[in-house]
């Protein structure tokens, strides 16, 4: 049994040197096809922290925080995303695809977020230093050690 392997893309030309009306989706992997993110309530409580560490228990799934807000990343291909990046249903693709644009989308791949967990232990830290700051929680980990002393 055979299976098909995707055409290579042609060469992935920055951005700026797209020529006028050029359209950088045929140069890109469609990354915007292989996930969506929604927005969720900022955790404050460790019971919210919670939530997100059982998202992240479940695989294929993020968070992230940008300008400020929470995300649920969930990691999953657009089931009508084509072998050669392309969407199968465009002329009737639903309306938030059509909203999106490609002028501040990721083709660049040099997305940064605020923060970023890929695991439930990130969140765990992350919650014990944010509750223990805010009097919320006892700290869990041992206090900063001295330093040594110098040797000269």
């Amino acid at each position: 049994m055979s299976t098909y392997v995707s055409p290579p893309l042609p060469h992935k030309p920055p951005r700026k040197s797209l020529q006028p009306g050029e359209i950088p989706c045929q140069y890109c992997t469609a990354k915007c096809c292989r996930y969506f993110a929604l927005p969720i309530d900022t955790p404050t409580r460790r019971k919210d922290f919670e939530f997100l560490r059982w998202y992240l228990m479940h695989g294929e799934a993020s968070v992230f925080v940008e300008d400020e807000t929470w995300y649920l990343m969930v990691h999953a291909v657009c089931r009508n995303l084509q072998d050669d990046n392309r969407c199968a249903i465009y002329e009737t693709r639903p309306q938030i695809c059509r909203d999106y644009s490609t002028k501040n989308c990721e083709y660049e791949d040099d997305t940064a977020y605020e923060m970023y967990f890929e695991t439930p232990e990130q969140v765990d830290e992350y919650a014990d230093a944010v509750l223990a700051s805010r009097g919320g929680g006892a700290v869990v980990r041992s206090a900063k050690p001295p330093l040594l002393p110098v040797i000269g």
